[in-house]
C-alpha cells in the first residue's frame, strides 16, 4: 500500500464507505445485537423512508468558484466542532464493542465532534465525560414519571459539565419492535445500564428490554413494572429503573414538564427537544423557550408510517424561523446527505447507526474511520458543489425529483 501524501490520511482498502462499514459490522454482531440495533418499528417502512428521502433531491453544483480552501467546521455549544456533525445518543455500545462508549468518546475527542450519551448507556455520564474532555458532550434524557430519578441524573450531569440535556419527546409509548420481542433481548453480562446501577456488584438493571429485571436489596426483592392507569389514578411504574418500564412516560405535557426541566438544568445546561417532527410542535417549543430543536423520528423505531425526518426537516424550519437552531437526525448514510440537510435549513446532523457500525468493527479505531468518511465525503461534495463555507449550503444548490421524474426547484 502506498503511503499517503502529507495532509491526506490512510485509506483502509477493505471499508470505504458506510455501506460497507454496515457490511463488516452485519457479519460481526450476533443476531440479537444486530436485530436490536438495525430494527425499525413494525414494517420498519419510516426507518427505510428516513434513508430514501435523501434520494429525493439532487445536488446543482456551481463551478470556477476557487474551492481551494475549504471550512467545514461550524459553531456548537461554544465549540467549533469539525464538521457539521454529531454522534447521536444511542444505548447500549458495549453490545457492539467492550470499550463502547468510552472508545466513542475517545474517537470524537480526537475528530473535534460533538458527542451525545444516551440515558441508558453501558458506561457511566463521568466516565464517558473524562474520556471526551474539553469537547462537549450532550445527555440524551428520559424524563421519568417519579422525578427524584431524573433529578438525580440531570445534577450528575451538570457536575460532569454536559452542555445540554436533549430531551426526548417521541416515546410518550414504545414502539413495536418485533425482533427484539421475538429474541426476548436481554443485555447480556457483564454490561449494566450504568447511570441507574448504583451498586456496581448490584445486577440492577442488567435486563433492560423486557421488563423482567430484578435487584435485591437489603430485605426484599422489588421487581420492575411499568406505569398504568386504572381508570381513576396513575401509578408511576416501580422497581429498578429499565428501559421497557421507565423510559416510556405519557404523562409528559408542555406547560408542567418543560419549565420543570429549564429550572433543573439551569443555568449549567441547555434544554433541546429531540422528535420534533411538525411545524406546530416546533412552535410549541419555541414558546416554551427551549433552546433549540432535533428533528427526530427515533430512527425509524417508534411510530412506523411518520414521515421521514429530512421529509419533515422544512416545515420545522419554516416554523421556527431561526429563532433557535434546528438540527435533524436519522438516515444519514454519506456526506451527501449532511449537506442535503443543510441545504433545506438544518444546522447540524447527528449520526446514530453508523456510529455503532464502526465499534462493531474495530472499536474506537472503527469509530474514527466512521467519522473520518463522513469528514472526508462532507469536504469533498461542498467542493464540488462549489462552496467553500458551511453558511454557504442553502436550497439554491438542490432540486427535487418527483415520481415521475421530473426535477424542479425548491
Amino acid at each position: 500500500m502506498a503511503a499517503p501524501a502529507k495532509g491526506e490520511q490512510m485509506h483502509d482498502l477493505n471499508c470505504l464507505t458506510i455501506k460497507e462499514l454496515e457490511q463488516h459490522a452485519a457479519v460481526r454482531m450476533d443476531k440479537q445485537t444486530r436485530d436490536y440495533y438495525n430494527e425499525g418499528a413494525d414494517s420498519g417502512s419510516t426507518l427505510l423512508e428516513n434513508i430514501q428521502a435523501y434520494a429525493k433531491y439532487r445536488i446543482r453544483p456551481r463551478v470556477l468558484r476557487d474551492i481551494s480552501r475549504i471550512d467545514t467546521s461550524v459553531s456548537i455549544f461554544g465549540f467549533r466542532s469539525s464538521i457539521p456533525l454529531g454522534i447521536a445518543p444511542t444505548a447500549m455500545q458495549c453490545l457492539a464493542h467492550p470499550d463502547g462508549e468510552i472508545a466513542t468518546a475517545r474517537a470524537c475527542k480526537k475528530a473535534g465532534m460533538v458527542m451525545g450519551l444516551s440515558s441508558f448507556a453501558t458506561s457511566t455520564l463521568e466516565d464517558v465525560a473524562e474520556a471526551i474532555g474539553s469537547t462537549p458532550h450532550v445527555l440524551q434524557l428520559y424524563l421519568f414519571e417519579e422525578r427524584e430519578h431524573s433529578r438525580k441524573l440531570i445534577a450528575r450531569a451538570k457536575k460532569a459539565g454536559y452542555k445540554a440535556v436533549f430531551l426526548t419527546v417521541d416515546t410518550p409509548m414504545l414502539g413495536r419492535r418485533n425482533l427484539e420481542i421475538r429474541n426476548q433481548f436481554k443485555l447480556p453480562k457483564p454490561y449494566k445500564i450504568a447511570n441507574f446501577t448504583e451498586d456496581p456488584s448490584s445486577d440492577a438493571a442488567a435486563t433492560v428490554m423486557d421488563g423482567s429485571s430484578s435487584a435485591k436489596s437489603d430485605e426484599h426483592k422489588t421487581e420492575s413494572a411499568p406505569g398504568y392507569h386504572d381508570g381513576e389514578n396513575r401509578t408511576p411504574p416501580r422497581g429498578p429503573i429499565t428501559f421497557h418500564t421507565h423510559a416510556a412516560n405519557p404523562t409528559l405535557c408542555w406547560d408542567r414538564d418543560i419549565e420543570w426541566l429549564k429550572k433543573e438544568c439551569a443555568p449549567e445546561m441547555q434544554v433541546w427537544v429531540k422528535g420534533i417532527a411538525t411545524a406546530e410542535d416546533a412552535l410549541l417549543a419555541v414558546q416554551h423557550g427551549v433552546d433549540g430543536i432535533v428533528v427526530s423520528n427515533h430512527g425509524g423505531r417508534q411510530l412506523n408510517g411518520a414521515l421521514a425526518t429530512l421529509d419533515a426537516l422544512p416545515e420545522v424550519v419554516a416554523a421556527v424561523r431561526g429563532k433557535i437552531p434546528v438540527h435533524v437526525d436519522g438516515g444519514i448514510r454519506h456526506g451527501t446527505d449532511v449537506f442535503k440537510a443543510l441545504a433545506l435549513g438544518a444546522d447540524f446532523c447527528w449520526i446514530g447507526r453508523p456510529v455503532l457500525w464502526g465499534l462493531v468493527y474495530k472499536g474506537q479505531e472503527g469509530v474514527e474511520l466512521c467519522l473520518r468518511l463522513f469528514s472526508d465525503e462532507i469536504k469533498l461534495c461542498m467542493g464540488l458543489a462549489g462552496t467553500t463555507k458551511v453558511e454557504d449550503i442553502t436550497k439554491d444548490y438542490l432540486v427535487k425529483v418527483d415520481r415521475s421524474g421530473f426535477v424542479s426547484r425548491l
